[in-house]
């Protein structure tokens, strides 16, 4: 006699009963099958069924238990569960009874907005809930605006299956607060389910978007930033339609209508991930309704929703697949509905959710091909999609002519080509956008132990200009491309070929020689010449300190004197910037960025200076009866110098933070590159660029000016040295640091000449010895600081004129 344990009573909405089966004698077979009004189902493992067969005693030595988690009113009903034993089965029977609240509760409103701007005092408003219909009744109680007086005067009337609540209040209007309908259901059990719908309210003055009629669709005035919903669909569809008003102008609609035929599959994808008549007969009418489906929306022109929805039903059953086997007699219809998927353009969203389309689709698809079972089967084709099987041990195949080759042991390597798909997921690669190949290969392996996995991959390129592979899996964690575990082996025009040591979905992303393997010539050399920058700066700081008092004796002096301190002082701390992240990979990411904002506010403000010296020196030399005052000179200096980089910087990383942008590249410790016009670097490239042309043209109109310009008095001598050695000071110095960086825009346009190497050089040499030439041009080419240096170390000045000594010596004494 078979014994069922259940429930004795109702149970409550959404707890978690269980029930059990038991029978004394040995079965071979058991199962639960659960019975509703209209239909019939075998239960099998879910997300909310869970069958245990591990619960027989020595009494019961058959035994199957079902705990059904979270339950809610589908899963009212008989439950039979039955013993087979040879021809003979046992069953037993009880009926679950579950305390009913709406699975799901539908609101709209009518008016979809409330007009305060005309009729200040109240307006009336009509709120309908549609809830599917039920044996069960309910208390129901509205509200509004959270008062605390619930109305329980309703309408209702059923239609194909539905029950529709309607409410009819007038909501007074109330400036500066919002407007919700509220209802609340509850059961013989006292338990509640409530739903609420903001309505948004136009008051007056507000920015709104006018009322406009659209494919028949009649869209209420609404306020800016709220969005309206709209519960009909074209005959043949259900969903509802939703549009946002960003103020004064209407957004896009966006179209949730899915076909009714898609709908049923949906429902029946549901109940199948939820072990609600989980068999291989059912998944396999679910992928064909899905193909069906499929096939009509691409046939009538792509619809957004119908392609959501069908993604939607991918994963739904590619989560089934991890506790329900699926034969592989699935697998033309699901190759050909996922095939059909791709078709479009998915033109009709925003980017966020058309990336988040896509990986769902990828995770989706690479999930089922894993997780469906493979007897005889070698392989299905479509348009998009190219599906292949290899059970020997040296597996050589191609997909969509991609070579793959992999040896192994034992299992049986599942690979599927993917076109189509590429243009629709989010491509970033190290915070840059690179080109991309068409294909995307997904590899899985069955049944296998082996302990390391190698996988070889030949893509073809089809590129014919110079760029840098990047061989690259999906990361569905962060649902972004890595590179981790995969090298690039061979590369050239016609294809490039990846080794990775792990299995998954994996592509080609090419970018611009950004990616160049580094050149260890180079490396030597910008070691080298940050090494003997770094001492120089020192040095001459050094020097500068010992000697300021001598050599600053005019505001000229002291102008140019003050502008190569802090050049050289924020060139230093950029050099040492630098060399503290020349080895990224052993930073955290908080340090990457806080080392590239410092290199970066540190090189403005280097080159602030350099454009604060060239002013000065056009100043003196054009304006020579006005000459700057030294109050004047340190504050304007102070604002371009100190204020103007750190607002650059700050206001840089600021917009690309809002903006979701990366700032900077981990791999780096950089600014990013994306191409011309787009990237973090242009807010280093475009100042810098700017000063350096300034500095170029002040050194011509210095120099023109000079050759104008008539011998100083000689009354003016200190002076007119001054100006002569600043003069040949910014002769040596705006060509070393304008023509570096100019050479250095010539390297980044040129990225894909044969004579990138050379500039390579050029720049490398010219940039990193930077410290060297202002210790040679800023100390050891001034006379006064030679003099005054040479008299520091020897104790007496340079030189023998004696007339000189004794005439400050004359004047001290009578001083």
């Amino acid at each position: 006699m078979v014994i069922v344990e259940a429930p004795g009573t109702k149970v409550c909405y959404q707890s978690t009963p269980q029930l059990a089966c038991k029978l004394e004698e040995p079965t071979g077979s058991a199962g639960w099958n659960m019975t509703t009004q209209t239909q019939r189902f075998e239960l099998n493992n879910g997300s909310v069924v869970q069958l245990n067969q591990t619960c027989a005693t020595s009494i019961y030595q058959s035994c199957i238990g079902v705990t059904l988690k979270v339950v809610t009113g589908i899963w009212e009903g008989t439950y039979e569960c039955g013993f087979t034993i040879g021809s003979i089965r046992h069953t037993g029977r009880t009926f679950l009874s579950v305390a009913l609240l709406p699975d799901t509760i539908t609101m709209s409103t009518m008016p979809l907005t409330m007009d305060c701007s005309k009729s200040p005092q109240s307006v009336n408003i009509t709120a309908s809930v549609i809830i599917p219909a039920s044996s069960k009744s309910y208390d129901i109680s509205w509200s509004y605006n959270g008062s605390a007086t619930n109305y329980t005067a309703v309408q209702n009337t059923t239609s194909k299956g539905y029950v529709n609540y309607t409410f009819t209040p007038t909501i007074p209007c109330t400036k500066g607060s919002g407007t919700y309908v509220n209802i609340t259901f509850k059961n013989d059990v006292n338990q509640m389910k409530s739903a609420q719908i903001n309505i948004p309210v136009i008051n007056a003055n507000d920015i709104v978007c006018n009322q406009i009629i659209l494919n028949g669709d009649t869209w209420p005035e609404t306020p800016a930033g709220e969005t309206v919903i709209i519960r009909t669909c074209p005959p043949g569809r259900v969903g509802y339609k939703s549009r946002t008003c960003i103020g004064p102008a209407w957004q896009d609609v966006f179209s949730s209508c899915v076909s009714e035929e898609l709908d049923k599959v949906s429902n029946a994808a549901q109940a199948f991930l939820k072990g609600l008549g989980a068999t291989p007969e059912v998944a396999k009418n679910i992928f064909e309704g899905l193909k069906n489906s499929s096939t009509l929306s691409s046939g009538s022109g792509e619809s957004i929703a119908d392609v959501s929805a069908s993604i939607g039903v991918l994963n739904m059953m590619a989560k089934a697949s991890n506790t329900t086997v699926l034969g592989e007699d699935i697998f033309p219809d699901f190759v050909s509905a996922a095939s059909n998927m791709l078709n479009g353009t998915w033109n009709g969203v925003n980017d966020t959710v058309r990336y988040n389309m896509s990986s769902n689709y990828l995770n989706s698809v690479e999930g089922l091909v894993k997780n469906i079972k493979v007897n005889q089967s070698n392989g299905v084709n479509s348009t998009n999609l190219d599906l292949t099987f290899c059970r020997s041990h040296d597996c050589n195949v191609s997909v969509f002519d991609i070579g793959v080759n992999m040896n192994k042991t034992n299992g049986i390597l599942k690979t599927v080509a993917v076109k189509n798909l590429m243009s629709k997921l989010n491509n970033s690669f190290n915070g840059a956008k690179p080109d991309r190949t068409d294909l995307i290969l997904s590899a899985t392996l069955d049944n296998n132990n082996d302990s390391t996995r190698r996988i070889r991959l030949d893509f073809p390129s089809g590129k014919t200009n110079p760029t840098q592979p990047h061989c690259v899996f999906w990361n569905p964690t962060g649902n972004e491309w890595s590179d981790e575990g995969c090298n690039i082996s061979i590369s050239d025009e016609n294809h490039t070929v990846c080794e990775c040591n792990h299995l998954t979905a994996f592509s080609v992303l090419m970018s611009k020689n950004d990616g160049r393997k580094t050149d260890p010539t180079l490396e030597l050399i910008s070691n080298i010449g940050l090494g003997v920058s770094i001492c120089s700066l020192v040095i001459f700081l050094i020097i500068e300190s010992l000697v300021w008092s001598a050599v600053v004796k005019t505001n000229l002096s002291h102008f140019r004197h003050t502008a190569i301190v802090n050049i050289a002082t924020f060139l230093l701390l950029a050099d040492c910037s630098f060399l503290a992240s020349s080895n990224p990979e052993t930073l955290s990411d908080s340090w990457c960025l806080v080392l590239t904002i410092c290199k970066h506010l540190f090189y403005l403000a280097m080159f602030c200076w350099m454009l604060c010296l060239s002013i000065m020196l056009v100043h003196q030399l054009i304006f020579v009866f006005s000459p700057l005052r030294k109050r004047v000179f340190m504050f304007l200096s102070s604002i371009l110098g100190y204020v103007c980089p750190i607002l650059m910087v700050g206001s840089s990383y600021v917009y690309y933070k809002y903006t979701n942008q990366n700032y900077h590249d981990p791999k780096t410790c950089w600014l990013v590159y994306v191409k011309l016009l787009v990237g973090s670097m242009h807010a280093f490239l475009l100042p810098v660029g700017t000063i350096v042309l300034a500095n170029l043209f002040s050194m011509v109109v210095v120099i023109v000016t000079l050759m104008k310009t008539s011998v100083p008095d000689s009354s003016k001598a200190d002076d007119k040295e001054t100006a002569k050695g600043i003069l040949k000071v910014v002769i040596v110095l705006t060509p070393v640091f304008g023509v570096t960086w100019i050479v250095g825009f010539i390297q980044l346009i040129m990225s894909d000449s044969p004579m990138y190497n050379v500039i390579a050089y050029i720049f490398t040499i010219l940039n990193t010895f930077q410290g060297f030439f202002i210790l040679i041009t800023g100390c050891f080419a001034e006379q006064k600081v030679r003099e005054e240096l040479f008299k520091l170390i020897t104790g007496k000045s340079k030189g023998n004129d004696s007339t000189k000594k004794f005439t400050s010596t004359t004047y001290t004494k009578d001083h």
